[in-house]
């Protein structure tokens, strides 16, 4: 669904707050260099697209270039590219280009130490916008130069907005219930909750909860608190045979089953010790399979624990 892409500032869901701003550069048609931080899929690249439509016209493209630096991450790049596009001069009456890089926490230390001398040498003539989901990633002498918006994750509703117009375009039926589906697998990212819903729509033109599930590879808000609930009880044999389901029927990692149930446990109806008991167990199950373990022992260990868990709290 590349065609719902942002095409102004106005479009970006959820960003209210930055969008503002940026507009009153367009406005004005000039802006300091930028520094955008946040989570995947928050909007960062498309307000730098539509930063260049809105400032240049029908004719953006040839004023505007863009890099992928977990791509093209050496100081080669920096050296060679980048530094040969920000010394020539901008197309047509246009004061400045701009040179936008994506994902540049990626860069290593010796590329943003020479791409720090480029934006500071060519700074009349190419304005740069860089894009970065870890702000502690880019060294001080970057940061310093650029002004920083941080994006925040869109929120449900501005999420619900845009997912519900999308569906009414493609003569989509979607539910509340469905929406709201949605925006848990999608955790604030707009990218992926766009892409559940196409991959959901290839299934049929009702979008249904289960179809919404089956597309994001994750199990139901439902299993997860049960399986919970379940190994609290200390019923193992059940326990285990919810794990089995969801491992091995419904095809879930152990990784990705260990994540929602850490966000579940936030919302569970248990004291917070219990709460924090929970977490410690999922933490360490979690490093121990990330460290070689075999997957079914550690998440039969995680069972055990947690009905341990349940019987100290009752």
């Amino acid at each position: 669904m590349e065609k719902y892409r942002a095409k102004k500032l106005d479009d970006i869901a959820g960003q209210e707050q930055v969008t503002e701003r940026l507009k009153a550069y367009v406005k004005v048609g000039n802006f300091p260099n930028l520094l955008f931080t946040g989570s995947p899929g928050t909007g960062k690249t498309s307000c730098a697209l539509c930063m260049a439509r809105e400032i240049f016209g029908e004719n953006w493209h040839g004023n505007f270039k863009e890099w992928n630096a977990s791509d093209t991450r050496g100081i080669d790049v920096v050296r060679n590219e980048i530094k040969q596009y920000a010394n020539t001069k901008p197309l047509g009456q246009y004061e400045f280009k701009i040179a936008f890089l994506d994902e540049c926490d990626a860069l290593t230390s010796d590329a943003q130490a020479a791409l720090r001398r480029t934006m500071e040498k060519y700074s009349s003539n190419c304005k740069f916008i860089l894009s970065c989901n870890w702000l502690s990633k880019i060294i001080e002498p970057i940061s310093s130069r650029c002004a920083v918006y941080r994006f925040k994750g869109v929120n449900p509703e501005a999420m619900k907005q845009r997912l519900s117009y999308i569906a009414k375009k493609e003569n989509l039926t979607i539910g509340e219930a469905s929406l709201d589906s949605i925006v848990y697998v999608s955790e604030g990212d707009m990218r992926k909750a766009v892409g559940t819903l196409e991959v959901a729509s290839l299934m049929g033109k009702n979008i249904t909860v289960d179809s919404i599930y089956k597309s994001s590879g994750l199990a139901r808000r439902e299993d997860i608190r049960n399986f919970i609930e379940t190994c609290l009880s200390g019923n193992y044999m059940s326990a285990f045979e919810k794990l089995d389901i969801l491992m091995i029927m419904e095809g879930l990692s152990a990784q990705d089953l260990l994540t929602q149930i850490f966000k579940e446990t936030m919302i569970l109806n248990v004291k917070d010790k219990t709460k924090v008991d929970i977490v410690d167990i999922t933490g360490e199950t979690d490093f121990r399979i990330s460290e070689g373990a075999n997957e079914r022992i550690q998440m039969r260990w995680f069972v055990a624990k947690l009905g341990v868990i349940g019987k100290l709290v009752t």
